[in-house]
């Protein structure tokens, strides 16, 4: 089991480099890449919570307690981010929100190690699913973080490590959701639903308005795409 859970969450930490690619991509070409990645990220994310996490946490638990620590997830991930993405100054060499980029996604990828063992303890086909639906969102995230702190003053080189030291934070997550499950195995079956509310607000709040964004084939295909992330996490 700790295999599972640590072969996932390192997968999850290497994310990190994502950045690298990005420089042997034209900016153009970057941004289409991006823009098919975030729709099946979005598809994905919203199948995994309403195909998998959903459904799997109500067997273990009712479900009005599961829609309750649904929505309890979507709003801390809300204020997380709220908290975590402002910006105060507009001449300085490294804006402040870059930072606070890095410190906001090291909290989420904390979060979502412990999250990823918790799924992973109560079934191995869970975890699988869990872990495809949270790196199918991770690709298009790491790259807009990385644009972030590029943009926020950033070399390219530090962008990367600083990148990849938030999203390592995954495994030190991952490690405490796997040993803490011995003393709180009760919890565990909560922080499944918790995951999809996560997912949910990803979904709703990042990535679902950037596919709004593209205009004539480009949003028809962003369907399309969003439709296939859907039914890949179904067919799973």
């Amino acid at each position: 089991m700790l295999l599972w859970i640590l072969g996932a969450a390192i997968v999850d930490a290497l994310l990190g480099f994502v950045g690298v690619f990005s420089l042997w991509f034209s900016k153009k070409n970057l941004d289409s890449i991006i823009h098919v990645l975030v729709a099946f990220a979005a598809g994905s994310l919203l199948g995994g919570a309403f195909f998998h996490l959903l459904p799997k946490s109500m067997e273990e638990i009712d479900a009005w307690t599961a829609m309750a620590l649904a929505l309890a997830g979507f709003v801390l991930f809300m204020i997380v981010e709220s908290f975590f993405h402002w910006h105060r100054c507009k001449e300085c060499k490294i804006h402040p929100f870059s930072y606070m980029m890095i410190v906001g996604d090291g909290i989420h990828n904390f979060l979502g190690g412990i999250i990823l063992a918790a799924s992973f303890i109560v079934s191995i086909p869970l975890g699988i699913a869990t872990t495809i639906a949270i790196l199918a969102h991770e690709v298009p995230q790491q790259l807009g973080i990385f644009g972030v702190l590029i943009k926020g003053g950033f070399e390219r080189n530090r962008a990367i490590l600083c990148s990849f030291g938030a999203q390592s934070t995954v495994i030190l997550g991952a490690l405490v959701g796997y040993y803490l499950s011995g003393v709180t195995e009760g919890i565990l079956p909560l922080l499944v639903p918790f995951a999809a509310g996560n997912f949910i607000y990803i979904a709703a709040s990042d990535l679902i308005p950037e596919m709004h964004k593209s205009e004539g084939w480009d949003k028809i295909a962003s369907i399309i795409i969003f439709g296939l992330g859907l039914l890949f996490m179904l067919l799973i």
